[in-house]
């Protein structure tokens, strides 16, 4: 056991970090750079900080901001469609459904479409319950600028995050229909499963192929997937559950090709995040994790 404050919220700091970036690999590195802060700190200095959490957290979100305003660059010139680094999370975190929905892609997307500053204020507002005045001490504006942004930011995220909720049973029961028709290239199983509006949006990062631009309605989507069982006599499909939400894997000739993130509701899926790029697809095999 340790009492060492940095120790005792390293997951948190993690989960704010991942949250606010999308990227696992990076919110190591803030955490890293969070921690090399927080040890140059001489020892009647630490004694000082009277909230630790709140101060380490106010370190995190400062790095991350500042690594984020970077990552937005890098991502206009990414090839094709950015989707967030899936990770296979302990099981408790979808028993949380506050911190489930807040690291699930489909809210990873949404955040994606905020500003850094808006993005910051909102994870720490809207999932972590930070004071106003903790809020601004990190983003660097006013308690009351960011009351406003706070507002803004819920109103978009609002607009755009899934609307029914169903329940891990019935995400169960579609995740098995879902795969056991791909696997046989079922079509008209997967336009069963299928939202006539679905979406999928794959990412490849100009490494491996996948598509460009989102594909949309059941019967284009079917007719894709349903072409996997032809194309490929050496894959099989695996149930899983990636940021706390239903997830698939689909693995050719023994290896992991592609890791699909699906969003459930009214029954039938609505979109898929399908991540191909292999730099993504690192920390699937260990467990990761997150906490409030």
């Amino acid at each position: 056991m340790t009492d060492d404050p940095f120790v005792t919220h390293r997951s948190l700091l993690f989960t704010v970090a991942y949250e606010m970036l999308g990227s696992a690999a990076d919110a190591e590195d803030v955490v890293q750079e969070t921690w090399l802060r927080w040890a140059d700190l001489d020892p009647s200095a630490r004694s000082d900080v009277r909230d630790p959490r709140a101060y380490l957290v106010r370190i995190t979100t400062r790095q991350a901001l500042n690594r984020l305003r970077t990552l937005a660059r890098r991502r206009e010139d990414y090839v094709g469609e950015w989707l967030p680094e899936p990770l296979l999370v302990s099981p408790d975190v979808a028993e949380d459904a506050e911190l489930a929905e807040s690291v699930s892609f489909a809210m990873l997307t949404v955040l994606e479409t905020l500003g850094p500053t808006e993005r910051a204020v909102f994870v720490l507002r809207e999932v972590f319950d930070t004071p106003y005045d903790e809020i601004a001490a990190a983003v660097g504006r006013t308690p009351a600028a960011v009351r406003q942004i706070a507002h803004r930011s819920r109103e978009h995220v609002d607009a755009r995050r899934p609307r029914h909720q169903v329940s891990r049973a019935e995400q169960t029961q579609v995740v098995e229909k879902f795969l056991a028709a791909v696997r046989v290239g079922d079509l008209d199983g997967l336009l069963q499963v299928l939202a006539p509006d679905v979406v999928v949006v794959a990412d490849g990062g100009g490494i491996v192929k996948a598509a460009l631009r989102p594909i949309t309605g059941a019967e284009r989507v079917a007719t894709f997937l349903s072409v996997l069982a032809e194309s490929f006599t050496d894959f099989s499909t695996t149930p899983m559950w990636l940021n706390g939400g239903p997830a698939a894997r689909v693995d050719l000739a023994g290896e992991l090709n592609t890791a699909m993130s699906l969003v459930i509701e009214d029954g039938r899926i609505s979109r898929i995040y399908a991540i191909r790029n292999p730099h993504k697809m690192g920390r699937l095999d260990e467990e990761t994790v997150l906490s409030r």
